[in-house]
């Protein structure tokens, strides 16, 4: 059961090739068309308020702010690459937060074990997800808000509604207050998973295979991808980084609450659904999810330094995740519309292309 459908719309090299100067500037416009308008808004803001956002402290404030959301964006991203959604990114961080912190000063454990063990039930969640979705055949959509529920509700059964406080080690507060070059070292974890992601999905062959899932997972199938293992991985992958953005963010607030983690879903969403619509137009992929959060960030920075009201965020994100799926959506229609249009008949002698090209190139 497809919940979302991963399909790369970015120009060819065939159709480059023919291609005049003009309709190559169309084409990448919306390759990049997102990467240009964040450029833009940077410049804008800067000019509009020189004094304070293009200031160091102003680039620290995002990262910090931000750098969790880029985590848990990226988290979502990798079930979406498979086809799939996984709602448990907003629920889990709940859960997992306060159990990074009740672990330490309720259980007595070392903080490297406790993060451990948070990291440890991310990923059997994630595998349970994976069980939900390709065994039981439950929709992601519906399989993790079901789990992303329980999480939620376990995190309010183990706090009783109350804070979780205590004095943690200084290497755990470590994890998220040290600076790297003057930068908040989140920014850099954001970094290193970016990339980690990147090589994984552009260069090596898992990547490519989770992306002929996404595309069409009967066709994976039938060329021998075993669709069941790789969507399983996909959804531990993302349950494992879920605990990571967890963990950070409990070094970050260092006091465990029910009522903080759920604002995190759907910027997480937005994100990913804006990486979609830009770099690799029409499926999910790492640098794109990356440039989302970018604009995210910095539309929200520039708002509230005009003086936005407290509304302002949730409203930008929710009308920005509208725009993003209908941009993806008319410019899958409209790359449909002209494949089908240039593509040669059937049974054509010079439609020489391989059928399971895209999972081998």
């Amino acid at each position: 059961m497809q919940s979302i459908e991963s399909n790369a719309l970015e120009p060819t090299r065939h159709e480059l090739k023919s291609a005049t100067p003009g309709e190559k500037l169309i084409r990448f416009l919306p390759v990049y068309g997102l990467v240009l308008l964040t450029v833009f808004l940077i410049v804008l803001f800067s000019i509009l308020l020189p004094d304070t956002f293009p200031t160091l402290l102003n680039v620290r404030s995002i990262l910090s702010d931000k750098s969790i959301i880029a985590m848990l964006s990226l988290a979502a991203m990798i079930p979406m690459v498979t086809g799939k959604i996984d709602l448990t990114v907003g629920y889990g961080i709940v859960l997992w937060h306060i159990l990074a912190i009740s672990l330490q000063t309720w259980g007595g454990l070392p903080w490297p074990l406790a993060v451990l063990i948070v990291l440890l039930l991310g990923a059997f969640v994630g595998f349970c997800n994976g069980m939900l979705v390709e065994v039981a055949k439950i929709d992601s959509f519906i399989a993790t808000l079901g789990t992303g529920t329980v999480l939620y509700a376990l995190a309010l059964w183990h706090t009783g509604g109350r804070q979780v406080v205590g004095i943690l080690p200084d290497g755990f507060y470590a994890l998220n207050g040290t600076m790297v070059f003057g930068l908040p070292i989140t920014g850099f974890y954001v970094l290193a998973i970016a990339l980690a992601l990147w090589l994984i999905f552009e260069y090596l062959p898992i990547g490519r295979y989770m992306y002929a899932i996404g595309a069409n997972p009967k066709a994976a199938s039938l060329n021998g991808i075993p669709v069941q293992r790789y969507t399983m991985a996909a959804f531990i992958s993302s349950g494992t980084l879920t605990a990571l953005a967890g963990v950070i963010l409990a070094s970050k607030l260092r006091i465990g609450q029910a009522s903080v983690g759920l604002e995190f879903l759907l910027p997480a969403l937005v994100g990913a659904f804006l990486g979609s619509t830009t770099i690799k137009p029409g499926r999910v992929n790492v640098w794109g999810t990356i440039i989302g959060v970018a604009i995210l960030a910095v539309g929200i920075s520039g708002i509230q330094q005009f003086g936005g009201s407290f509304w302002v965020e949730p409203m930008f994100n929710g009308v920005t995740l509208l725009v993003a799926i209908g941009i993806a959506g008319y410019a899958q229609r409209k790359r449909r519309a002209a494949r089908k249009l240039s593509a040669p008949p059937t049974g054509d002698p010079t439609d020489k292309q391989p059928a399971a090209q895209a999972v081998t190139k």
